[in-house]
C-alpha cells in the first residue's frame, strides 16, 4: 500500500511544548516497519513552529505572522535534521517537501510537486512534507496540515491516510466522558457532525473538525481514512497487523 500518516503537533510535542523526542522516535520505528514490509510512506509532519519557539527567546513583541515565520524557519531545521539522524538509524533515506496551497492547484506547479514525490518513492526515498510556513500566511495558508495530508493523499493516489491525534478517533460524545463511545466505523455519507467537537489542541491549529473534513472529503475520493492516537504504543503496526484489535476511527470505502 501507498500510506500517507499525518503526525500532528500535539502527538509530537509534551505538556511543556518541547518536542517528545521518545515518541517521534518510536513513531520513525514504526514507520520503519511499514517500509519494511513493503508498503510505501509519505509522513506529513507539523512541530516546526513548536521546535522554532524553543530555539530563540525574542525580547520584544512580534505579530502572529512574524511569530509564525520566524518560528517555523528556526524549527523547520531542527526538525528535519531529527527526522534525518533518526532514520538514518534505519538506514533509510529522507526528503523534505515544503509546500503551499498555491501548489496544489492544476498547472505546472502541481505536477512537478507530484512529479518530484514519485521519483522519491520510486528509489525508495522517504518525503517528509510540511507546509512552508516561512511564506504562507494568512489566505495563502492550509486549514492545517489535516486538509494538506488529504491533498497529498489525492494527489498521489494513496491507498490509505492516516490522521495521528492525541485521541482514539470521533467519540460519540466529549472522550473523557465515560458514556461516550468510540466510532470505529464510519460509511461514506454517513454524517457525523453531531458528534464533532470544535475543540483544539494547545500545540495545534487543527481539531477534529479539521480531521472529520478532511476525512470525509478523502473517503469519497475513493481514500480510505483512518483516525487514530499516535500516543499509544505501536499504533501504525496495530492497525496493519491487528487492526480488529485496535481502537480507531476509520472512514470506509
Amino acid at each position: 500500500m501507498r500510506i500517507v500518516v499525518k503526525v500532528g503537533s500535539n502527538v509530537l510535542t509534551r505538556h511543556d511544548g518541547h518536542l517528545d523526542i521518545t515518541r517521534m522516535s518510536a513513531i520513525i520505528d514504526q514507520i520503519a516497519w511499514l517500509k519494511r514490509q513493503n508498503h510505501e510512506v509519505i509522513l506529513v509532519s507539523s512541530g516546526a513552529v513548536a521546535c522554532g519557539r524553543r530555539e530563540l527567546m525574542v525580547d520584544h513583541d512580534l505579530d502572529t505572522v512574524e511569530q509564525r515565520q520566524l518560528f517555523s524557519a528556526l524549527g523547520q531545521v531542527k526538525l528535519i535534521g531529527l527526522y534525518y539522524d533518526l532514520f538514518r538509524e534505519h538506514n533509510m533515506h529522507i526528503g523534505q517537501i515544503l509546500t503551499m496551497k498555491e501548489n496544489f492547484e492544476p498547472g505546472e506547479q502541481f505536477e512537478n510537486q507530484r512529479a518530484c514525490m514519485r521519483v522519491m518513492l520510486e528509489n525508495d526515498v522517504i518525503p517528509i512534507v510540511n507546509e512552508n510556513d516561512t511564506v504562507s500566511v494568512t489566505e495563502l495558508m492550509f486549514t492545517d496540515n489535516d486538509e494538506l495530508s488529504g491533498l497529498i493523499a489525492q494527489m498521489m493516489e494513496a491507498d490509505m491516510l492516516v490522521l495521528l491525534s492525541n485521541i482514539d478517533g470521533i467519540y460519540t460524545g466529549n472522550p473523557t466522558d465515560p458514556q461516550s463511545e468510540l466510532i470505529p466505523r464510519v460509511a461514506l455519507g454517513r454524517d457525523l457532525s453531531e458528534y464533532i467537537q470544535s475543540t483544539k489542541s494547545s500545540a495545534g491549529r487543527g481539531g477534529m473538525v479539521s480531521k472529520y473534513t478532511t476525512a470525509s472529503r478523502v473517503q469519497q475520493a475513493g481514500i480510505r481514512v483512518v483516525i487514530a492516537n499516535g500516543e499509544r504504543e505501536n499504533i501504525l503496526v496495530d492497525l496493519i497487523s491487528n487492526k480488529e484489535n485496535t481502537p480507531h476511527t476509520e472512514f470506509e470505502i
